[in-house]
């Protein structure tokens, strides 16, 4: 029992001193910010020099534009020929035997 009085008491404690912080801030001299500021974000960050080569590594195999590109709602199966079947030739039928009687 004095164990779970004694964390409430540190909880409380700790609380206490996160309001007080908070309470101080508002009091501190920071600047609020520009209403013309550029907006959005973004990277500030001004390069020394251009970039010599393409970022982002070396070009993948598969990044090469599709042969065909589908523009309305059709398959893309649709859009290939379709190869003739060859024809399968059937297994001879097998001989039936004689049962002897």
């Amino acid at each position: 029992m004095v164990i779970f009085g004694a964390l409430h008491l540190v909880a409380l404690a700790l609380g206490l001193a996160l309001f007080v912080m908070f309470l101080r801030s508002d009091r501190s001299g920071s600047k609020p910010p520009e209403d013309d500021d550029g907006g959005g974000g973004g990277n500030d960050r001004i390069s020394d020099k251009p970039k010599t080569s393409p970022g982002g590594g070396i070009p993948l195999p598969d990044a090469d534009p599709s042969s065909q590109r589908l523009r309305s709602h059709e398959r893309l199966a649709d859009t290939q020929r379709r190869h003739r079947r060859r024809r399968v030739s059937e297994p001879a039928r097998p001989s039936r035997r004689r049962v002897a009687s």
